[in-house]
């Protein structure tokens, strides 16, 4: 059955939306129909070849339908089943599932190697990161789709499959943020603006946002920012200027850029933590002196995914969007069609806006 589709035809190519020849569902697959996609800076990364996938693919992980068919074997689904996908499933048995740490799963990403569909001239296609969103339909594994949170609208769940459980347990899990405590948070993204929102949840004192942008202040303090700081050499000097000449509890950095990366890291006081969410180029170098490291004991610690159990935390954050604690709306800067796509990646490019939502 064909659909539409965008298609990265080769690293550093512009995305092409075309049809797309989508398969039945095999055993332990299921093929659900989108609602709607959000479009995130980890996309960009794969078609400008920053993170490495088999192509051409169909691009997307961000997203939650209804299920359409489904495959032999699967019984926690069926058609008519609203869906959020998961483009992260652990497989439960290798060294990280051991240890409880999900979201390092070795065998996560194994099926972006398997082909998804085919072109209309019978190109084999990958799904970019398992689940290839940017679809009219997707089939995807059956570990791949998660309950729908309740009282969630399922356009607006769409945004919890990754935007979210990154921001959110970049807070809670990674830094750790306790109340009371002071919070930085550079880059007022998609992930940035539910770092802002997270921090708030935590109870954060002060939550200072940091971005290149000026037109971004608005949605930065609309997400819990109490302050915000226009990106440049000085930034550490001012966010040290606002607490007291200690800098930030916490530092999160949410665009993979060395220059922001050490911005964060010398913003955060003695004895406190970095956290980076951004993904970066094996370019972006980022370098520390031993007596530096020494002297201001702090802490600096990668993200994956949020450290998040989807199929844990999920609920959680549902339960603080029925409670009105997490606005999920707030999010999304605009709500775009499928053909659009390119020019949202265009606008990311630019450092324009927080993220689009493509919406089926």
């Amino acid at each position: 059955m064909a659909v539409r589709a965008a298609v990265l035809p080769a690293i550093g190519a512009p995305l092409e939306i075309t049809g797309i020849e989508l398969p039945d569902p095999g055993p332990g697959q299921v093929r659900v129909r989108l609602a709607a996609a959000g479009v995130c800076h980890s996309d960009l990364s794969l078609s400008n070849g920053t993170m490495r996938v088999p192509v051409p693919a169909v691009l997307g992980h961000e997203g939650a339908g209804t299920v359409v068919a489904v495959g032999e074997g699967v019984t926690h689904v069926a058609p008519g089943t609203a869906v959020v996908l998961n483009w992260a499933p652990s497989c439960g048995t290798c060294h990280a599932c051991a240890l409880g740490e999900v979201w390092l799963c070795a065998n996560a990403l194994n099926g972006a190697a398997e082909v998804h569909a085919r072109t209309v001239d019978g190109t084999a296609l990958h799904p970019g990161l398992n689940v290839a969103a940017f679809a009219e339909e997707t089939v995807v594994a059956a570990s791949c789709v998660l309950p729908p949170p309740e009282g969630v609208p399922l356009v607006d769940a769409a945004l919890l499959g990754c935007a979210v459980l990154t921001g959110y347990g970049a807070v809670h899990h990674s830094a750790r943020v306790r109340s009371g405590e002071t919070v930085a948070v550079f880059g007022v993204g998609g992930v940035g603006l539910a770092t802002l929102q997270s921090a708030r949840i935590a109870g954060a004192s002060r939550i200072i946002a940091v971005d290149v942008s000026p037109e971004k202040e608005e949605l930065a303090r609309a997400a819990g920012a109490t302050d915000y700081v226009l990106a440049s050499e000085n930034t550490p000097r001012e966010i040290r200027a606002l607490t007291g000449r200690q800098g930030v509890d916490v530092s999160v950095e949410c665009v993979g850029r060395a220059v922001s990366i050490r911005a964060a890291w010398e913003s955060t006081r003695r004895g406190g933590r970095t956290t980076v969410v951004g993904i970066g180029g094996k370019e972006e170098q980022v370098t520390f002196n031993a007596l530096e490291i020494f002297h201001w004991g702090r802490t600096l610690s990668g993200c994956v995914y949020g450290n998040s159990d989807p199929a844990r935390d999920v609920p959680l954050l549902a339960e603080h969007v029925r409670e009105g604690r997490l606005d999920l709306s707030a999010l999304v800067t605009e709500r775009i069609g499928l053909e659009d796509i390119p020019t949202a990646f265009e606008n990311m490019l630019a450092g324009k806006g927080g993220r689009a939502l493509v919406v089926f």
